[in-house]
């Protein structure tokens, strides 16, 4: 259960709060002053801290400061009034995740905190000895600093992996812009937080964007901000991307789908290291390190018109492609088991391994989503597992489908100890020759030992075997047809 302290000493405002997030699915206390909420962190562990800026017995700065010192794992979300908005950004460069500004609005409430729990708590859930190894351990002779990881990166041990991590390490320290690049699901944002981790600015606020759900009309208020009646429907004063980063770095994911006027904006900004926010006439100084992700060939957008080449070149002071996870080798049982732990957290449950056949399959699975797909199937798995080991019944059926095309025929020597006996009522099944060495028949009987397993498998139900073969049932019998199996 995620669990969220409340400190607010307007009860009203706080029983309301509680009651709208218990709803939620969160685990909620609350308590009226800043003694009694550093009390409660005493005696509970709480991820998250709802504080209101102005309370009787101290203020927001004072509780920040007190908590980052006791709790550093512990994220604060400050709760403040428009007059307070400068003091919010302020608190924000000490350390607090984001800010609310009152009146309250449910849904505002609700992606703030759920944004919290998605992003912040992977760059703040570090274990003891990597928490310790941000700050560098100094010696008498010289001065020790270990490269501290994300929560959620797993560092492996195949060859992509370790040359991915000595990359960051490379690059970290320096302020140079970076682009990573890989595609859909393979962990970027996990490496861009490793990357702040390790630089000089980890103290500093590290604020994700996720560009491709931006439209054209908010991306603007996104990343510079408006005033409040700045154009209709700003209801309040609204800080941008880039001035909540400042000190620190912002990591834009999925920037090839911005348009190109923003883009024209954005290199502006970039080139000055200047905002200004929509319907303000100040300037605000920038000191912002900026990472983008893409899983787009942005020279291709180039030539084709939809990327800006000097904003490009702006971006790409150093790159670092994320290889797929299928490239990864046995990290694919490493990242497996970390996931699985996680799991086993969320849903209290005690699932211990792998059997050897998921093992397989998952060496061999293509990874189309790569981590993010992984993450997924574990969740699940753990979830449907009947003991302590999850099985290939617990795997989503295209899973276990495509374990099946994999296998090496049953002819073959190493798997002359597997004998599928067909079902009783089955149709015989011609002998396999043995296999001829050209692509073509390679292929062809591959495709015939697939269809003669999954046959067997769902004991010769053609509308079944049709299902998990994703294709239909007139294609089946057609390649029924053309292997002589009636």
């Amino acid at each position: 259960m995620k669990r969220i302290l409340i400190i607010d000493d307007e009860v009203n405002v706080a029983l309301l709060l509680s009651k709208f997030l218990t709803r939620n699915g969160f685990d909620v206390s609350t308590a009226s002053s800043g003694m009694g909420g550093m009390e409660a962190l005493k005696n509970g562990e709480y991820q998250l801290v709802l504080c209101d800026f102005r309370l009787e017995d101290t203020d927001g700065r004072e509780m920040l400061r007190n908590i980052k010192i006791q709790y550093p794992k512990t994220g604060v979300i400050i709760i403040t009034g428009y007059s307070d908005i400068k003091m919010a950004v302020e608190l924000i460069k000490m350390g607090a995740y984001d800010y609310i500004t009152k009146p309250l609005y449910p849904d505002e409430i609700l992606n703030t905190i759920n944004k919290a729990f998605e992003t912040h708590y992977a760059l703040v859930e570090v274990d003891d000895e990597a928490q310790a190894a941000i700050v560098p351990e100094k010696t008498k002779t010289n001065t020790v600093k270990k490269t501290v990881f994300a929560a959620e990166f797993v560092t492996g041990t195949s060859r992509a992996s370790k040359e991915l991590a000595r990359q960051i390490e490379l690059v970290a320290p320096t302020n140079y812009s970076v682009i990573i690049l890989g595609e859909s699901g393979t962990g970027k944002e996990s490496v861009a937080k490793s990357i702040h981790l390790n630089s000089p600015r980890h103290n500093q606020p590290f604020i994700a964007m996720d560009c491709g759900s931006l439209t054209k009309e908010l991306a603007a208020s996104e990343f510079f901000g408006h005033e409040k009646g700045s154009f209709t429907g700003a209801l309040y004063t609204k800080i941008g991307h880039f001035e909540m980063a400042n000190g620190g770095t912002l990591f834009l994911d999925e920037v090839g789908n911005l348009s190109y006027e923003i883009q024209a904006a954005l290199l502006r900004t970039v080139q000055e290291r200047k905002v200004k926010r929509i319907g303000s006439t100040k300037e605000i100084e920038l000191d912002v390190r900026i990472i983008i992700a893409t899983n787009e060939n942005l020279q291709e957008g180039i030539q084709k018109g939809r990327f800006r080449e000097d904003l490009y070149h702006r971006f790409n002071e150093f790159s670092i492609y994320m290889p797929p996870l299928r490239e990864r080798g046995h990290d694919i049982i490493l990242l497996a088991e970390h996931f699985l732990k996680i799991a086993n957290q969320e849903l209290g449950r005690s699932v211990e391994s792998f059997s050897q056949e998921v093992v397989d399959c998952f060496m061999n699975y293509r990874w189309q989503g790569n981590i993010r797909e992984l993450k997924n199937v574990i969740r699940r798995a753990a979830l449907l597992a009947e003991g302590n080991e999850i099985t290939l019944k617990a795997l989503p059926l295209e899973m276990s489908t495509y374990k099946l095309s994999y296998e090496a025929p049953n002819h073959y020597p190493q798997h002359q100890h597997q004998h599928h006996q067909p079902a009783p009522h089955a149709a015989e099944v011609p002998e396999v020759k043995e296999p001829r060495h050209d692509l073509k028949n390679a292929a062809l009987e591959a495709e015939y030992e697939t269809i003669i397993r999954v046959l067997r498998e769902v004991n010769f139900n053609k509308t079944k075997a049709a299902e998990i073969l994703n294709i239909d049932r007139k294609t089946l019998y057609n390649k029924m047809k053309a292997i002589n199996l009636k």
